[in-house]
């Protein structure tokens, strides 16, 4: 039985080729390991691992890797009545390699083209309404913004979005490479930000958007969200959710890789808000608890490689935040 999500994730999979040696430029990398990640399909599948149902919209290749794909949602538990796949557009690859702390930069797509991937082909006549019947959360990411077709389905869930009261979380997650012109990202993103309920950016996208990376200010300037979280990876995040406002350091982790972290935290809060309700963010001592929560399940993710592989159950979250409280 396919169970009915809470909250559907649109967007990519794909399998980021992750440099094994660190610290190399990509012309230096010896060789690869492929790991399934995609920011809005590692939402959904940590979605499921902490306990709420999700499920993903998306398009991938009638090819091996998208096969591969399709087998690692299902059997984590993600619904799949939403994904498509495409005759002749391959399943996306993204090289990725990582410093010696263990940092990554996105180095691009081999010999192809962005614009030759299935994800940027995603059918908006072909999305299932009924899927968004009992969610309550629609995520979203930007990249796929990049593609008329994609974004023709963006609008499109967006629009079953609507009707159905669903609340719409947008994670920017901008990377240039990903635009076949990226001096057109900024202001389609500024665009679709207006549809948003809540926001989740990185500090360097919140100067890149905004020239600011206060939450409230953002807010403020958007002047109609209910939330917004900024992240800064080993700084910490910031918060501005219910006319509450704060910053939380990250808790301290023998970091591996941190592919997927964000994505992770992101699940972690939606789990959150997912759990406790929209009331929860009237009381500020609860909203940074859930913050906290978010912050523990992106640490956690970058104790292994692999953005999804890395992610952790409830279980583990409830252990860690057990030890920090005690410690």
């Amino acid at each position: 039985m396919v169970t009915e999500p809470r909250v559907v994730c649109l967007g990519e999979v794909l399998f980021d080729r992750i440099a094994d040696q660190p610290g190399l430029a990509v012309d230096e990398v010896v060789s690869w390991t492929s790991y399934p990640g995609g920011a809005p399909a590692n939402v959904a599948c940590a979605l499921v691992k902490l306990g709420t149902a999700a499920g993903f919209v998306g398009c991938v290749g009638e090819d091996e890797p998208g096969q591969i794909l399709v087998e690692l949602l299902r059997t984590t538990g993600v619904n799949g009545v939403g994904i498509q796949r495409h005759a002749t557009a391959p399943t996306r690859e993204v090289y990725v390699v990582r410093s010696l702390e263990g940092d990554r930069q996105f180095a691009g797509f081999g010999d192809r083209d962005t614009t030759l991937f299935a994800d940027t082909r995603l059918q908006a006549d072909l999305l299932p309404g009924a899927l968004f019947d009992a969610a309550e959360i629609l995520v979203l990411g930007t990249l796929e913004l990049a593609y008329p077709t994609t974004r023709q389905a963006i609008d499109r869930a967006l629009d079953f979005a609507d009707d159905r009261f669903l609340k719409v979380m947008i994670d920017v997650n901008w990377r240039p490479m990903f635009w076949p012109d990226p001096t057109q990202a900024k202001s389609l993103i500024r665009q679709y930000l207006e549809r948003a309920d809540f926001l989740k950016l990185s500090d360097d996208e919140a100067l890149w958007l905004f020239n600011t990376v206060e939450p409230a200010a953002i807010a403020h300037l958007l002047g109609h969200v209910e939330g917004v979280l900024v992240t800064a990876g080993a700084k910490g995040c910031s918060y501005y959710l219910g006319d509450h406002e704060g910053k939380l350091p990250a808790f301290a982790v023998d970091v591996e890789e941190t592919t997927g972290a964000g994505d992770s935290f992101l699940a972690g809060f939606i789990h959150q808000l997912c759990q406790q309700g929209m009331d929860a963010l009237k009381d500020a001592d609860r909203v940074r608890q859930m913050v906290t929560y978010a912050s523990a399940v992106g640490a956690l993710t970058t104790l292994r490689a692999g953005a999804i592989a890395a992610q952790p159950k409830a279980a583990e979250v409830a252990a860690f935040l057990y030890l920090q409280d005690q410690s």
